[in-house]
């Protein structure tokens, strides 16, 4: 299927301001019926969840259609979908009880590709427990992260290997299938940070081996919220720390307190826009994987034209190199402070922010420091008249 990108840019209430925006990685923009199944739910008889009242059933389908909304995203148990504030407040939570049986002589490995989301935790919780924390480090020449260089930091002592689906920074995807595959040969754990891949490409848990596997509605479409997915199985071999009264079933014994009813109403409109970008045929997480085949396809050729037009352009380092990559690009200017680039780039009305974006190891790595760089990153709604105003506004930027 070819993406009908005008439809698309006419259920944005947002882009009548006139921006063009390239700052989809940071959360974005949100179409019309997302909002109003946010508004819909909250003008709604709503309650705690139960059985018995019209508001107590309201909140209950609510719940359970959110999760079987994210399941079918990700190729997930709708079992095993839990909720929470954010995918960093889901990984702290989530790192506690994960840590609580480690000790001195337990290894977790992290790599400097990812989001400090997917690091600090993992190192904090090493740190409480006097566990070992083994880094793997990326090329930063081509951006790429070898699943061997992944293989050997692990041993018969690793816990959990945590890994990016994709770089918020400069878009790497890893090869995350070999990455999982070699840390459950060592017998440990994985957890996916999918909150930038999920946004780009259609996901299968399953295939990419994602014990754990993070996201945030925000990031494709939807509301501030996050979501967890992994096995009922194995959650229910987990035990948080939780209020007495509060259920112990899975998935709900890891959701503290009344869930946010109204932003799972959003989850669930936001993946059914995505999903009706294929028609309204069909199994969801059909019209899913064909919606995602085709916004990919989408964004990779916008992405090749911004890549082609900045290769041009006096000064500029294009840092996004992976032969697998999300349509996110870094630029950095030489002699010129890249958030120079970012007001210049606002006062034209183009959004494209510059900083590290809390990939301060993957920053780092590349030499870039705590400042980071120029950041362009495309979603469904960005089309070729965006991209010429982007690159004219960097021509002008560069005086040329």
């Amino acid at each position: 299927m070819t993406l009908d990108v005008a439809a698309v840019r006419a259920s944005f209430p947002a882009l009548t301001a006139g921006h063009a925006h390239f700052d989809g990685p940071g959360g974005s923009q949100t179409p019309a019926v997302v909002a109003q199944a946010v508004a819909a739910t909250l003008t709604a008889p709503i309650a705690n969840r139960g059985s018995v009242t019209e508001a107590e059933r309201n909140a209950d389908a609510v719940v359970r259609g959110a999760r079987q909304a994210v399941a079918d995203l990700t190729g997930g148990d709708p079992g095993g979908v839990v909720f929470g504030r954010s995918a960093t407040a889901l990984t702290y939570e989530l790192s506690r009880v994960l840590s609580a049986g480690w000790g001195p002589d337990d290894e977790v490995v992290v790599t400097r590709l990812d989001h400090d989301a997917n690091i600090r935790p993992w190192v904090q919780a090493a740190a409480a427990r006097g566990a070992t924390v083994r880094w793997a480090d990326f090329d930063p020449a081509t951006g790429e992260l070898d699943p061997a260089t992944v293989g050997a930091l692990l041993s018969g002592r690793t816990r959990l290997v945590a890994v990016t689906g994709a770089s918020n920074l400069i878009g790497t995807r890893p090869d995350v299938p070999a990455i999982t595959a070699l840390a459950h040969r060592a017998g440990a754990l994985t957890w996916v940070d999918g909150v930038h891949l999920t946004a780009h490409a259609a996901v299968d848990v399953e295939a990419l081996g994602a014990d754990f596997y993070v996201c945030s509605p925000y990031k494709f479409l939807g509301p501030h919220c996050g979501c967890l997915v992994a096995a009922p199985a194995l959650l229910q071999t987990l035990h948080p720390d939780k209020l007495l009264p509060s259920t112990d079933a899975v998935p709900e014994r890891f959701e503290l307190g009344t869930l946010p009813y109204e932003q799972l109403a959003g989850t669930t409109a936001a993946i059914d826009f995505l999903a009706g970008l294929a028609g309204p045929e069909g199994e969801r997480r059909t019209r899913l994987t064909a919606s995602m085949a085709a916004l990919e396809e989408h964004e990779d050729r916008l992405r090749e034209r911004i890549e082609e037009g900045v290769r041009g352009l006096p000064g500029v380092t294009l840092w996004s190199r992976a032969a697998s990559r999300t349509p996110t690009l870094l630029l950095t200017f030489a002699g010129r402070d890249a958030a120079d680039a970012y007001r210049f780039l606002a006062e034209r009305r183009v959004n494209a922010p510059a900083g590290s974006f809390y990939a301060l190891e993957a920053s780092r790595h590349l030499g870039l420091g705590d400042t980071g760089g120029l950041r362009v990153g495309l979603a469904p709604y960005n089309d070729d008249a965006d991209v010429d105003r982007l690159l004219t506004g960097l021509r002008e930027f560069l005086g040329g």
